[in-house]
């Protein structure tokens, strides 16, 4: 294979990569901003939806480490074929719900299935293989592909919201993850660049049962538990609590879509910071701005404070997502990470569920989010602690 095949190999994985990540960066944050519109047309309380959310985070974080294992074994293109596919119809049939426990089913199963295989794990998996130099950045730059997915897609499905209504967003986003199946097929080689790397070098590291008897692992757990615990809470309330505070509804759903902008300038700027110091700095960094802003929102609710708190919360959203595999790479080794990677995101997914459903229940109970904001703030002080304490990686090739 000439070194321009393997370049035009790795291109388009890289490609294929951005455009799961892209329709995927759209679709989960549907519900967020829809959020308002689906449960005044029906008169449900918002913790009727926050239950399908919570079960779409456990059921696709648990479909996450499953996929992490299979792209171990397979090739990944199967993986991420058959999620989008299972995804498209359950995020499509959404726009026919009239039940609340029709969302449970669709989004909280059927979708969360679909979302979990076709998701950043076997992406990572396939642009580790195909970029073994410049991982962080080449991760990153894939990773971005949730944020640009965040800025297009919710940005013209809040103008569909609000010209056509609520169920078409839901039709869109199903159409949109079908016609990229084939798409995806055609673009990753049934084999090849996937494996290339490991026919080159056996790869070395620890199993999962191994990497649960290092320090190193618990506080990645930790770290990414806090993570996604903030994470889905502002991903899901954000656009309801800007209404809440006197936005309308077009401006609340583009400033989750300015989000998105901001996402992308940290996810790429913290994939070259990795590249040079490591993964540990760039997560500090984003939990001390987290801090910041949820200290910022507790203070003040006006306009201006929202929109900083969203942007500034945006810029930090995926910074830990392509340092997954490299902290795995750098504490355990590849040889299990796909299963060490998804298992982590996996913990990150099912705390996720759990913040998204602390801030509609707190909402139904209390009128408000400040008691959600306040724990969120205690959690972001901890991550921030954990996160300090991984300084010391794990000497992995030592013992094995």
């Amino acid at each position: 294979m000439t070194k321009r095949t393997v370049i035009g190999s790795a291109t388009m994985v890289l490609a294929a990569g951005f455009f799961v990540l892209f329709i995927g960066g759209g679709s989960r944050f549907a519900i967020g901003l829809t959020l308002k519109s689906v449960v005044e047309e029906f008169g449900w309380g918002r913790s009727e939806l926050g239950i399908a959310v919570a079960l779409f985070q456990i059921v696709s974080a648990a479909c996450l480490y499953v996929a992490g294992r299979l792209a171990d074994r397979m090739n990944p293109r199967l993986v991420l074929g058959g999620g989008l596919a299972f995804a498209g119809v359950g995020i499509g049939l959404m726009g026919l719900m009239a039940a609340p426990w029709h969302a449970v089913i669709l989004y909280g199963v059927v979708f969360a299935i679909g979302n979990g295989a076709a998701s950043i794990i076997p992406v990572s998996v396939l642009v580790t293989r195909a970029f073994p130099r410049r991982t962080g950045l080449a991760n990153a730059v894939v990773s971005s592909g949730m944020s640009v997915g965040q800025l297009v897609g919710i940005s013209a499905l809040a103008t569909v919201l609000v010209a056509i209504g609520w169920r078409s967003v839901f039709f869109s986003l199903g159409i949109a993850h079908l016609v990229l199946v084939p798409l995806l097929l055609l673009a990753i080689p049934a084999t090849g660049n996937d494996r290339g790397g490991r026919a080159a070098v056996s790869p070395a590291g620890l199993d999962t049962r191994q990497a649960a008897g290092t320090r190193q692992f618990w506080l990645l757990l930790g770290v990414y538990a806090l993570c996604g615990l903030d994470d889905f809470f502002v991903s899901t309330h954000v656009v309801a609590f800007g209404q809440d505070r006197g936005l309308d509804a077009f401006l609340a759903g583009n400033l989750l879509a300015l989000m998105g902008l901001t996402a992308l300038i940290g996810v790429v700027a913290s994939g070259a910071w990795s590249d040079r110091s490591g993964p540990v700095w760039p997560t500090a960094a984003s939990f001390v701005a987290r801090v910041a802003v949820f200290v910022l929102i507790r203070a003040d609710q006006s306009t201006i404070s929202v929109t900083i708190f969203a942007l500034v919360f945006g810029a930090t959203f995926l910074v830990t997502a392509p340092l997954t595999v490299i902290f795995v790479a750098q504490s355990f080794g590849t040889k299990h990470l796909g299963a060490l990677t998804g298992l982590i995101i996996m913990v990150h997914h099912v705390f996720g569920g759990i913040g998204a459903y602390l801030g509609a229940a707190a909402f139904d109970r209390l009128g408000g989010y400040d008691l959600a904001f306040a724990v969120m703030l205690s959690s972001n002080v901890l991550a921030l602690a954990l996160t300090l304490g991984l300084r010391r990686p794990t000497a992995w090739h030592a013992t094995v």
